[in-house]
């Protein structure tokens, strides 16, 4: 009977001390617990959710052209089938193991692309996450070009920025709304009625559910020329009853002594960490120039009386909270030569509010506000004359081009 007991006792041992290694193994294993897909005008994103810090390598190969990705040490237990595909980049992608340890993600391309790739730090409840950008120089350069000529080709132009985007929500309300969605579906409808206006034109920094980094949104915004920019966004608070739209313009010295204001710009500011921003990216020069203190001023002014006309308009749309403009340093409002405000639409952490700015009425609502604000920012500045010139100009080539037909 003893030596029955020692024999169990001993299988026992050894059981345990192979399960323990087991999950040793398991723990010390990267796992790729999710995977998704972003495509965005110039470039598609794909996303890799990773439960522990990985060592991985990003390469080209050619003939035909595909995107390698090798993950040291890591397994696969997301679908890579989930993936809408093909996209404007991606036409397949397949996996295997070549070496025992090794996850080969293989990416078949329509194009010749630049790979970049990133990790990404656990935040806001996001796990690791490896992130691969597929940049397609040849439409970057068309896009550029294009954005180039569109002052050429139109009158006033408002660049229209919708917050957030892709691996970045925003806020999120109540029954599950998303703060990027409310605001890609504003812009839209701005650009939409702005566009409709003879001698005006709107350019929209996201045009999809993707993420742009901040300063690139700024650099987007110079490259279309812009007259004057908004930055359409939903805020959120812990205490459900809190509704109204504030408007928010650039501080040089940070928030006027307004804790709130200096929140609001920390958590915007954040979206780069949450979305994945370009880490490398290099500030635009014009952001570096020293420029004059009449400059600052009139810049600092000009969008002071657009955030004014802003909350006196949107006061017939909803809830104001702040009647007046207030500061603080938000990146995306930091291209100087452009009056640039950031809207908060309302919160979308109030139950109430939340299902208004689901609604497409309410939405067209908000839009048709900061539109007519905008027009009355123009006659103000003396600017809509120019906006009329313009359109005569277009009405004109377009009859003499017609006759030559």
């Amino acid at each position: 009977m003893k030596l029955i007991n020692r024999i169990l006792f001993a299988f026992t041992a050894a059981l345990m001390l192979v399960m323990s290694s087991a999950q040793s193994a398991i723990a010390g294993e990267g796992i790729v617990r999710d995977v998704r897909l972003w495509t965005a005008p110039d470039h598609s994103r794909l996303v890799f959710d990773l439960n522990r810090k990985i060592d991985y390598k990003v390469f080209r190969l050619h003939n035909p052209e595909r995107i390698v990705i090798d993950m040291q040490k890591t397994a696969l237990k997301a679908n890579l089938k989930s993936l809408k595909l093909p996209d404007p980049v991606v036409q397949n992608i397949r996996h295997g193991t070549p070496n025992p340890g090794t996850l080969r993600v293989v990416m078949d391309v329509k194009e010749k692309v630049q790979p970049r790739s990133f990790l990404m730090k656990p935040m806001q409840g996001k796990p690791y996450r490896l992130v691969v950008d597929l940049t397609r120089p040849e439409q970057a350069k068309k896009a550029a070009v294009s954005a180039g000529e569109s002052r050429v080709k139109k009158g006033l132009i408002i660049a229209i920025d919708a917050g957030h985007g892709g691996e970045d929500p925003g806020a999120i309300g109540p029954r599950r709304l998303m703060e990027k969605q409310v605001t890609l579906a504003v812009a839209k409808e701005l650009a939409a009625i702005i566009n409709a206006k003879p001698g005006m034109k709107a350019v929209l920094i996201r045009k999809g559910d993707y993420f742009v980094p901040l300063k690139k949104r700024v650099l987007l915004a110079r490259k279309s020329k812009a007259d004057l920019m908004v930055s359409i966004h939903a805020d959120a608070v812990r205490q459900r009853n809190v509704k109204g739209a504030s408007v928010y313009t650039l501080s040089e010295r940070g928030a006027t002594q307004d804790k709130a204001a200096r929140a609001l710009a920390a958590k915007e500011n954040a979206a780069d960490d949450v979305g994945g921003g370009e880490l490398d990216q290099v500030d635009d020069p014009m952001v570096n120039q020293i420029l004059g203190d009449m400059f600052r001023r009139d810049s600092l002014n000009s969008s002071q009386i657009l955030a004014e006309e802003i909350i006196g308009k949107l006061k017939a749309a909803g809830p104001i909270k702040y009647d007046v403009p207030k500061r603080a340093r938000f990146v995306v409002l930091s291209a100087m030569e452009i009056p640039s405000v950031l809207i908060e639409l309302d919160y979308i952490s109030n139950p109430e509010r939340e299902k208004k700015l689901k609604t497409r009425k309410h939405q067209r609502k908000l839009a048709t506000a900061i539109y007519g604000a905008s027009v009355k920012f123009f006659e103000k500045m003396g600017r809509m004359k120019q906006a009329s010139d313009s359109s005569a100009v277009e009405k004109q080539q377009y009859a003499v081009n017609d006759l030559s037909l």
